[in-house]
């Protein structure tokens, strides 16, 4: 094939894969085979391999990139992308309703309703026509660059069929029954499940590496023109049209209603079956003034536009038959309750646990085995039954009672003094040692990758580890008789553990699972003692003087390291090479860096990054982070829904940062 010829038929490809990818990805309207479509893009990857000249970077081979990114690059938004109010009934609405009336008082108006989808708000920007950047919302001012991860979803247009120059606003989602999939696999893998849709979402467009993302098969909403250049547009009902037109993915459960009453009728509407039944998940709708002229009349507050509000649904509830209860002894010894449930469906999974929590909230709720339950998820999280429907109650319901002895070992379970649970206190019990090996390898402690549950319960099963120190001397052979253990993922796990000996101590101390020690106590412990050694041989006077080690807290790290177990682990530990000297990290502060000798507390829900994530970076510049605030904190960051700490910033009189100033400061430093 000449290059003109090659041209041609590369330019004839693109064509029909965009229109495939618009057929079945937008429409949900396939036109033809998967075989079908794998032969026409294999077609397109070889002629672009063999002139790579003629790739573009819109061509559907684009979407998946081949390089691992270093990071995520922060970028400002061009108009803030500002969250909304929540409405949690009719009255919350008519509220909303009594306040756009008096704010545009004389003027007619009407809404639009949509689904909220249950995703992560990302914003687009096309310029003449063609995708060039996309990113999360952030803080709403400053997101992160995920434009090679979004080019994946093969959703979302890299090219629209207008050369406009516009920013975009979506929501990108993960449909139901690619959750159950990816779910599915994590299971097999041995690896954590995601607890929900929106989690895995944000975890996917997080990824650094786009191939990940795109074996994901996320999907997207675009629900608002953030601002469009030489357009005018007179309605958002109208914008939502233009989007559509353009190649976009627009939800077609949306309508335009004349007041609030058919608002709350349209709410009302989605509160059942009609939610169950979409591919996606919901958590509620978005009611917008559709006549966007008077968007600056209305304006804004601080956060959220006058113009719109949310709709927030109430968690979820079911109803299900609680069949039997079993304990599971954790790695602290505390023997935990939990129901087994007929299947049943609840906020987009299958639930068929719910945790009990104790032995009190058994008597509180008054449940025996048999009972009709209702179930409903915390947060959307975690399932947990709320109460029993005693007048269901046939009479063969049979009480519950707490075993006496574990069920692993067998030694006689005990409450100890002013606490709520029972333990197995036998350190030789089988499953301290193994949840205490799974706690070891999770990514906060030690982070060995390719260590999930799974593997971890047949390495124990197989007698191959009986604490934490035996992973530092398995073998290829010891893996390789392993279920679904082949010999580059053996040795992927080898390296995992290997690599894992390097890493900073406050890791191994976290991972030991010393009582009351958390990942925080464990970074303070390693920071003030410099080394597992010195902290070993530390007083419980020594351990106190360490700011928030406190007097429990220290007694329980003298204990454990007092025991002939705990010692004979690591002596292996050091034995087989694993570092016990903190690492403490590089700081890049300037002299007049705000964050130099500064202390600082966080506290409520960041948008831009998990609160580790920000104590890491202050750390870096040359800050300290502690848990508590107190007369020596010099700064309070203060996310959405900061409690308490607030309250007491401001009485000590410490100086409250928000996360746009955190950022600002962070940026200033790098």
């Amino acid at each position: 094939m000449s290059r003109e010829q090659a041209t041609a038929r590369i330019e004839e490809l693109r064509s029909i894969i965009k229109k495939h990818d618009y057929s079945y990805y937008v429409l949900d309207q396939p036109t033809i085979s998967d075989y079908e479509y794998d032969q026409l893009m294999q077609e397109l990857i070889a002629l672009e391999a063999e002139y790579p000249d003629l790739i573009t970077p819109d061509s559907p081979t684009q979407r998946i990139g081949g390089t691992v990114l270093e990071g995520f690059e922060k970028v400002a938004h061009r108009n803030p992308m500002l969250s909304l109010a929540n409405a949690f009934g009719p009255e919350d609405l008519r509220d909303f309703d009594r306040r756009v009336k008096s704010l545009v008082a004389g003027e007619a108006f009407e809404y639009v309703v949509e689904l909220k989808i249950d995703g992560l708000a990302v914003s687009l920007i096309y310029e003449n026509g063609v995708f060039v950047r996309g990113a999360t919302r952030g803080d709403g001012e400053v997101g992160e660059d995920i434009t090679a991860n979004l080019k994946t979803i093969k959703a979302l247009p890299l090219i629209l069929s207008k050369p406009l120059t516009m920013e975009v606003r979506g929501e990108a989602y993960l449909p139901k029954r690619e959750f159950e999939r990816i779910n599915q696999e994590r299971e097999q893998a041995g690896e954590p499940l995601f607890a929900n849709p929106r989690n895995a979402a944000a975890g996917s467009l997080r990824q650094l590496d786009p191939r990940i993302v795109g074996k994901r098969n996320l999907s997207i909403f675009t629900y608002a023109i953030g601002s469009i250049e030489g357009e005018t547009i007179p309605t958002h009902s109208q914008g939502l049209d233009l989007l559509h037109e353009l190649g976009f993915k627009v939800n077609p459960e949306r309508r335009v209603l004349p007041d609030i009453e058919a608002v709350i009728e349209f709410v009302q509407s989605w509160t059942g079956e009609q939610r169950a039944a979409l591919p996606y998940e919901i958590d509620g709708i978005v009611i917008k003034v559709n006549q966007t002229h008077l968007y600056p009349r209305l304006g804004t507050t601080a956060k959220s536009p006058r113009w719109a509000i949310a709709y927030k649904f109430a968690a979820e509830q079911a109803e299900t038959i609680l069949r039997d209860i079993i304990v599971n002894v954790g790695r602290t010894g505390a023997v935990t309750p939990t129901a087994i449930l007929d299947p049943v469906r609840l906020a987009g999974t299958t639930v068929s646990r719910a945790t009990l929590h104790n032995e009190d909230r058994i008597r509180e709720l008054d449940v025996m085995l048999g009972d009709t339950v209702v179930v409903q998820k915390a947060g959307d999280i975690i399932p947990e039954i709320v109460r029993v429907v005693t007048e269901k109650r046939t009479g063969a319901e049979r009480p519950f009672f707490m075993p006496a002895h574990c069920p692993e070992c067998n030694a006689e379970l005990v409450r100890l003094e002013g606490e709520v649970a029972l333990r197995c206190i036998n350190p030789q019990c089988p499953a301290h040692n193994r949840e205490g090996i799974i706690h070891f390898v999770s990514r906060d402690a030690m982070n060995i990758d390719g260590l999930g549950e799974q593997i971890v319960t047949q390495l124990f099963e197989n007698g191959l580890v009986r604490d934490p120190a035996d992973l530092y001397y398995l073998t290829m052979d010891n893996l390789l008789p392993l279920e679904r253990m082949g010999k580059k993922s053996a040795q992927n796990l080898l390296d995992s553990i290997e690599k894992s000996k390097s890493n900073s101590v406050e890791r191994l101390i976290f991972g030991l699972g010393i009582r009351f020690v958390g990942e925080k106590a464990a970074k303070l412990l390693a920071d003030h003692f410099d080394t597992l050694d010195g902290l070993m041989q530390a007083s419980v006077e020594e351990l106190v003087t360490v700011p928030e080690i406190g007097p429990k807290m220290a007694e329980s790290v003298k204990e454990y390291f007092e025991q002939e177990t705990a010692q004979r682990v690591i002596e292996k530990l050091r034995q087989a090479g694993v570092n016990f000297r903190y690492q403490r990290p590089a700081v890049i502060a300037t002299e007049d860096s705000p964050f130099l000798g500064k202390t600082f507390v966080l506290t409520g829900t960041l948008a831009s990054m998990d609160r580790k994530e920000a104590g890491r970076l202050i750390e870096q510049r040359g800050g300290k982070v502690t848990g508590s605030v107190s007369k020596n904190t010099d700064y309070l960051v203060a996310g959405e829904k900061a409690g308490s700490k607030l309250d007491k910033a401001r009485e000590l009189g410490v100086e409250v940062l928000d996360e746009a100033t955190l950022l600002q400061w962070l940026e200033s430093q790098q």
